[in-house]
């Protein structure tokens, strides 16, 4: 039964006509039609009148770097009016940088508000996306690393303990290598293995004082809803809850997809579900339910339509079926090597 509507979170979606205006080039997967598919998908399950509607900001130079370096800030401005491919996958046009600029603003404004209690949740949609964005480098469809200002602009707040869950089919790279010595920062990921960009395997734990502090959940091809529930139940929900964040950011890839013609997963509508309500129990400690959800990946659009509307829905206080799975099978084998390479950060996943 659905929570009466006085008990219903505020949830706020930033958008903003400029995301369309980002041209990662002819052809390319990563295009406009995304977020007008996102849109529809709102649109079609009665969900984006509850929404507060926000225009994003601008991310400032100072923002950006914390996590990027002048120069790298310096190159994305450059392209402003003009066309420059970074690398065979990644493209600003015109009006790439502009967008950029917006999409990670976006992220840090939404942060501010959930953490000035002015919403509970966030819904980020925006372009380009950002997890595959490194200090000093723009590459897999990215050109600044939205999530990650948006984290390292919690940490300058003062938060002591900020989660990144990664969901995208592609590990986030970029994402891991900021805060890989940060024990502030906790990123886990899970993703297709091995898969573009080759990052992410299951010993790759942080360094130094972050050690411990990434996490890394490699899947093989052809996992669906059962599958990613099971990894999401006994592992991402146990560690996630021991950490405690002060405040949860997810980074949404819709192409695990089983639809999605980039990537090899089976994950459908129930099963995004799912993710989002192991994220929403994790954020429901010290974080006081705040969570903010950013798009990354997904390239089919009836998928992304679908699976938005599906994770909304929770962000609105919602209610889904959970996913069951079998009570053995092929998945014992990697939960078994998951909780041998993490219970030394992490005994609640000892089983």
């Amino acid at each position: 039964m659905a929570p009466p509507a006085a008990a219903r979170p505020r949830v706020l979606l930033y958008d903003d006509p400029v995301f369309r205006e980002h041209d990662g080039g002819p052809g390319h997967p990563e295009r406009p039609e995304r977020l007008e598919a996102l849109r529809r998908g709102l649109r079609d399950a009665g969900l984006e009148a509850r929404l507060d509607v926000v225009a994003p900001r601008e991310a400032t130079g100072a923002e950006l770097r914390r996590v990027h370096t002048e120069a790298h800030v310096a190159r994305v401005a450059a392209t402003a009016g003009r066309t420059v491919r970074f690398d065979p996958d990644t493209q600003a046009g015109p009006r790439s940088y502009a967008a950029a600029l917006k999409a990670a603003g976006a992220v840090v404004q939404a942060v501010e508000a959930v953490l000035e209690s002015e919403a509970e949740r966030a819904l980020c949609a925006v372009r380009p996306p950002g997890h595959h964005a490194e200090a000093d480098r723009a590459m897999g469809f990215c050109l600044f690393n939205n999530v990650a200002v948006a984290a390292a602009h919690a940490l300058d707040r003062g938060l002591e303990r900020v989660m990144i869950v990664d969901w995208d089919v592609h590990h986030g790279n970029g994402t891991q290598a900021m805060f890989y010595e940060e024990p502030r920062v906790l990123y886990l990921s899970s993703h297709e293995y091995p898969f573009y960009p080759g990052t992410g395997a299951l010993n790759d734990a942080g360094e130094g004082a972050g050690r411990g502090f990434t996490v890394n959940l490699p899947l093989p091809a052809g996992m669906g809803d059962p599958e990613y529930a099971r990894v999401y139940r006994e592992v991402v929900e146990p560690i996630g809850r021991a950490f405690d964040p002060q405040l949860l950011l997810v980074s949404v890839g819709f192409d695990p997809h089983a639809a999605d013609p980039l990537a090899g997963m089976e994950v459908t509508e129930p099963g995004f579900a799912e993710m989002a309500a192991v994220c929403l129990s994790i954020a429901g400690g010290a974080a006081g339910g705040r969570g903010v959800f950013v798009l990354e990946g997904g390239y089919d659009l009836d998928g992304i339509a679908a699976s938005a509307a599906a994770v909304t829905k929770l962000l609105l206080g919602g209610e889904h079926a959970p996913v069951t799975w079998p009570a053995s099978g092929l998945m014992d084998r990697l939960m078994e090597a998951y909780r041998r390479e993490l219970q030394t950060y992490w005994p609640c996943v000892r089983g």
